[in-house]
């Protein structure tokens, strides 16, 4: 695992210096860097394959190609072995070296023999080329920016696996409007864009390739691409063939030469990954879980279910029960996104990274399994959306005047049933919309006058509308469930989950691995019909028949839980002072991005009880510690 960094063009040492230097937390091991005309590539590496060799960035037998590497190639010993009969000659172990003889038997097409997690740069000094390459599904992260030079008509292409390590590179840049109103929508900037005018990020699957400052990128994987609809398929067929490719992905992921462990949280995703990593390890398993200290807040932890599948699989099993000093983890979680990003289950992220940490350098982690199997209560909404989306519109809307008005406002951290009513309110628009209705957050109440006429005017808020329709629109199904998954499996999943996996672990030096976004196992789950993922109309109800002789019976029982934290108390309770004081009048002002009496309305209503809108001022109280962190 490493932090990847470069630029195309002249060579400035100071400024791969500076780049370097933001990127050490991911790398802390050693420094490598690589300049000629044309191209500067640096690597901060952490050692988990072949750590005595497989220093960055590497080059072939001839040192015209040159590669650095961030993430892991899983299939790198078959690729490698394949490659010296073809003649290649290898001077290390590491992953990192297949690339460049794989590139010179192959080209770019090579990409699409790969099986990992990866974002990588390679330069190809004959052909002035530069490729910047992101895998499949999202897992590793590349940021971008181009520059252009007003001699020759070319352009200079800057990059680094994270948005602090890039902005130490480029001129200053202005906040992006559209990225701020996409924030305080979905609590995250989904890819290409970034918070920042000019900055972008490859999209997963994505490949951008300059050519002497000619600069293109092109989309190599889409998972929409990879359905091939099995409607013949039953349960009971599939079961054998889904084991198969668990285990083969579990047992690709723990391909290691240091001490590796499992995030166990009790649940199913975590469960399958550990009942797959003994059915191929007789070794010792190490696994981590976390609980809260406080009384109150320990509805919020599943040590019980963890401690029960450890001891059930014989894992050697760490647990914590903490008590979070909330005021001093916000600012050092905020830095360490090094953007806004307001998913509150990313503390419980962090904090579990950092226990694990102490004993080990890699863990893998069940992010996925919900995207790919159906573990989310909205996709059982589609589902039964589909026969509501067949009554005639004037029939919707009635619903959407005269009864969703009267649903009681929901209570917990995720509000399911203020989302059902935004849903039913949105029940004469199309499906995409109503599904947008249903993960979006903000509250529908004030709607434009919650913000200022000027941010307004500059947001563009039908483009997340607009995008995640066409994505919800364009996935190859009729069913609503179906497209739903292939949004979140375009947008949530890689914008969210492992953007937040990658940049919390990587906070303490720490390589997270996620079998279920394993690009194989993919294309089976995309072969199931919905109505197999649903088995019994039950949230991974196929996942849980095909575990049934492999789970312990409370761990299929056992309702879907979450990584969660008791937000909505912190607000009110050990965050309010600091609430208070960064969401003042004047900081509002300050920004001009809302309305003040449109923050005091949010403050009154979570703090008396009256509605829960702990994620809406979280991501406002994230939003402020943010630029403050970019001021300091």
């Amino acid at each position: 695992m490493c932090g990847i960094c470069g630029f195309t063009g002249d060579g400035d040492q100071a400024r791969l210096a500076r780049m370097l230097r933001r990127l050490e937390h991911r790398g802390p091991d050693e420094e490598g860097l690589h300049h000629e005309p044309g191209i500067t590539l640096g690597a901060r590496r952490l050692r988990i394959i072949d750590p005595e060799g497989g220093h960055q960035p590497i080059a072939n037998e001839t040192g015209t190609i040159w590669v650095v590497l961030n993430g892991e190639i899983y299939n790198y010993r078959e690729l490698r072995d394949e490659l010296t009969q073809k003649g290649h000659r290898f001077v290390s172990q590491c992953d990192t070296e297949v690339l460049v003889h794989l590139y010179e038997q192959e080209g770019e097409e090579g990409i699409h023999r790969l099986r990992g997690m990866f974002a990588f740069a390679l330069w190809d000094r004959e052909r002035q080329t530069l490729l910047l390459v992101r895998d499949r599904m999202g897992i590793k992260p590349l940021y971008y920016a181009i520059q252009p030079e007003e001699a020759g008509g070319t352009s200079t292409v800057v990059f680094a696996s994270e948005l602090p390590a890039l902005l130490s590179a480029v001129s200053p840049r202005s906040i992006d409007p559209r990225a701020l109103a996409q924030y305080l929508s979905l609590l995250y900037v989904p890819a290409p864009r970034t918070v920042f005018e000019g900055v972008q990020q490859l999209l997963p699957g994505e490949l951008l390739k300059t050519v002497n400052g000619r600069v293109e990128t092109r989309r190599y994987y889409h998972p929409a691409r990879a359905v091939a609809r099995s409607p013949s398929t039953s349960p009971s067929d599939a079961v054998e063939p889904f084991l198969e490719r668990l285990r083969g992905s579990v047992r690709a992921h723990l391909v290691s030469d240091v001490p590796l462990g499992l995030f166990l949280s009790g649940g199913l995703d975590s469960g399958a990954i550990l009942a797959m990593m003994r059915a191929v390890t007789n070794g010792t398993i190490r696994s981590f879980s976390i609980g809260y200290d406080e009384a109150a807040d320990q509805a919020f932890d599943e040590l019980d279910a963890a401690r029960a599948l450890a001891r059930h699989f014989g894992t050697h099993h760490t647990e914590e029960r903490l008590r979070p000093d909330a005021v001093t983890l916000l600012p050092k979680m905020v830095a360490a996104m090094g953007e806004p990003f307001a998913d509150s289950s990313a503390i419980p992220t962090y904090l579990v990274s950092e226990v694990a940490r102490r004993s080990v350098e890699v863990a893998l982690s069940g992010i996925g399994g919900d995207e790919l199997f159906g573990g989310y209560p909205r996709y059982l909404g589609m589902r039964l959306a589909e026969p509501y989306a067949r009554l005639p519109v004037a029939a919707r809307a009635w619903v959407s005047a005269h009864i969703a008005p009267w649903l009681p406002e929901g209570h917990g951290n995720r509000d399911q049933v203020g989302r059902l009513k935004r849903f039913l309110r949105e029940g004469h628009q199309p499906a995409a919309i109503q599904y947008l209705r249903w993960i979006t957050f903000l509250p529908p109440e004030w709607g434009s006058s919650a913000f200022s006429p000027e941010f307004l005017e500059q947001a563009e808020w039908g483009a997340v509308d607009r995008a995640y329709s066409a994505a919800f629109d364009s996935w190859p199904s009729q069913d609503l469930a179906d497209r739903a998954m292939g949004l979140d499996l375009q947008t949530y999943l890689p914008d969210d989950l492992l953007r937040m996996g990658d940049r919390l672990s990587m906070a303490h030096s720490l390589e997270l691995r996620v079998p279920f976004c394993d690009h194989e196992l993919l294309s089976f789950a995309l072969m199931l019909p919905t109505s197999v993922r649903f088995t019994g109309w039950r949230l991974k109800g196929f996942m849980r028949e095909a575990l049934r002789h492999v789970l312990p019976r409370t761990t299929l029982a056992q309702p879907k839980f979450g990584f969660q934290v008791p937000l909505a108390r912190w607000l009110r309770e050990d965050l309010r002072e600091m609430l208070h004081d960064l969401l003042s009048n004047d900081a509002v002002r300050r920004r001009g991005w809302l309305r003040p009496e449109y923050v005091r309305w949010l403050l009154h209503e979570h703090e008396t009880g009256a509605r829960n809108f702990a994620d809406q001022l979280y991501s406002l109280l994230v939003l402020e510690l943010w630029h403050r962190t970019c001021e300091a």
